[in-house]
């Protein structure tokens, strides 16, 4: 079993009592709800025409070699759409005020490769109860093929990890099909966790988990192979396109939010305690970019928002451009520290900075 990990507070405290004391009141005062609005039902269709349209136009239009592969990185552009602008914000409790429609949407995780108990332990539990603490924090955690935190061991290969993990960041959903969601499905059952409540039982979890794996294949592969008629390897290749293309975005985004040389990776003292406040840590160990850019914002899902959505991730992305306001001067007043990139390429940078960093011994001072 791994380190109870316990946040301090008493150390300025007041900020988040501060910051969410503000934020009530705006939606307050504006009677405005914190779920998504029109803006953001809007972009939930386009997402899923993106995924899954041209999934059906495989079936009812012959397109010659380039059209096909050209859809295929269209549907992986929606598959990642999907993810961080319905999928996402669903299973955090953000989309709806009705928990029936955050189930629904949540559960296109499993459209999109996932399983729903897996992901709200590895991303809501531990990924934002635990930002970027080593040995907790499992979205950080690559295996030994690539080293994101100085506390991780050292392998001679990390010395060319700037160079081949760009490659392997497309692997991403791929791994969900074949992989992760099976060694999570049987380390999270042993470790008897749950997600806002009891963890579900064994015979509960392995039929879910294997019965949407089998759907998924059936989806993807089997219908169109078998009724359709088209190349096994077409479907193939247009999978492992689809995969690799979402694969890519979605690690991306995550990386640039997190593993850059801004974002702290504190560990616990001996007893388990936290130096920071769990609202404040956020701040040490997040950083935002790009967030002038409108495409970006959009299509994100405001995951370049990435300060908000840690604080506030019960709140529907379309509202972080507000909420960051209110955050960012509050942290200033509070001489707390706001860390963002003004551009995508300064983020890109910095992460194949943090990697080339990581891959190297440390300089000993004396």
């Amino acid at each position: 079993m791994k380190k109870t990990i316990r946040f301090q507070r008493s150390r300025s405290e007041s900020f988040f009592k501060v910051i969410n004391k503000k934020i009530n009141n705006y939606f307050k005062n504006n009677k405005i709800s914190r779920n998504a609005g029109i803006r953001t039902h809007i972009k939930t269709c386009v997402m899923f025409i993106l995924y899954l349209g041209p999934y059906f136009l495989f079936f009812t239009l012959d397109f010659p070699g380039w059209a096909k592969l050209l859809l295929a990185i269209v549907m992986g552009i929606g598959m990642a759409g999907v993810g961080m602008n319905v999928m996402h914000d669903a299973n955090h409790g953000a989309y709806s005020s009705h928990t029936w429609i955050n189930k629904f949407l949540g559960a296109s995780m499993y459209i999109l490769a996932g399983n729903v108990y897996n992901w709200q332990i590895q991303h809501n539990h531990l990924h934002h109860g635990y930002t970027n603490i080593h040995d907790h924090d499992e979205d950080m955690d690559a295996g030994r093929v690539i080293r994101f935190s100085r506390h991780a061991e050292l392998k001679r290969y990390h010395r060319f990890q700037h160079y081949y993990a760009w490659i392997l960041y497309g692997l991403l959903t791929i791994n969900w099909v074949v992989n992760a969601d099976f060694a999570q499905t049987k380390r999270y059952l042993k470790r008897g966790l749950g997600y806002k409540g009891n963890p579900p039982t064994y015979r509960r979890q392995w039929s879910t988990l294997i019965g949407t794996k089998l759907l998924y294949i059936g989806i993807w592969i089997v219908i169109p192979i078998v009724f359709f008629t088209i190349p096994w390897w077409q479907v193939l290749l247009g999978f492992c396109i689809m995969h690799y293309v979402a694969g890519f975005i979605l690690s991306i985004i995550f990386q640039l939010a997190h593993m850059v040389g801004d974002a702290d990776m504190p560990l616990p003292d001996e007893t388990g305690s936290m130096k920071n406040t769990w609202a404040i840590h956020q701040l040490y160990t997040t950083v935002n970019f790009a967030t002038n850019n409108w495409l970006i914002t959009w299509y994100t899902g405001g995951l370049n928002r990435q300060i908000e959505h840690h604080i506030f991730p019960n709140v529907c992305h379309e509202h972080y451009p507000i909420i960051a306001k209110f955050v960012k001067k509050t942290a200033w007043w509070s001489g707390l520290p706001y860390h963002e990139y003004d551009s995508f390429w300064q983020a890109i940078v910095a992460h194949g900075s943090y990697l080339k960093q990581m891959g190297q011994k440390p300089v000993v001072t004396i």
